[in-house]
């Protein structure tokens, strides 16, 4: 789905580009990342992973928040990965994103139906994947010259 798409359906919407609000993002997406290790430090490994995927998804908002961008209050979590699927193209991002989906469905799960479905090994797995995400949108936020390639590669029809 384009961007587009996106804000035709009103799965997102415009807003005044904020750095710092992005910026506030990764700070707490790399706080989360390092309560989830905590949390497979106590044998949490449920919770880690929930934890893991809140880094992601507060790293993906600061990517939207710095390009002018809000997910729309009824599509939440599934905005931010459509809108890093539409925006970010490369092949390590798309493997990325499809983690962070998978996630999000399993912490769905975690949280509302199931305790107990999450080995260390995939916690530990969920921490490493979500540390390698929110670093890559770290070093996006934090690159000027990455978002004038950025925005004049994925945002010129807009």
């Amino acid at each position: 789905m384009s961007l587009d798409e996106l804000l035709r359906s009103r799965v997102i919407r415009r807003v005044k580009p904020d750095h710092n609000l992005a910026l506030k993002s990764i700070r707490r997406a790399q706080r989360d990342i390092d309560t989830a290790k905590t949390l497979i430090a106590n044998n949490k490994f449920d919770w880690s992973l929930a934890v893991s995927y809140n880094a992601m998804l507060s790293a993906g908002r600061a990517f939207m928040f710095d390009k002018g961008f809000r997910p729309s209050s009824t599509e939440g979590h599934v905005a931010v990965v459509k809108f890093l699927q539409a925006t970010l193209e490369t092949e390590a991002s798309d493997k990325m994103i499809m983690m962070m989906n998978g996630m999000r469905k399993k912490r769905h799960r975690i949280i509302y139906e199931e305790m107990d479905i999450v080995s260390e090994d995939e916690a530990r797995q969920m921490v490493a994947w979500a540390e390698e995400f929110v670093n890559m949108i770290s070093d996006l936020v934090h690159r000027k010259t990455s978002h004038k390639e950025l925005s004049s590669r994925n945002f010129s029809n807009l």
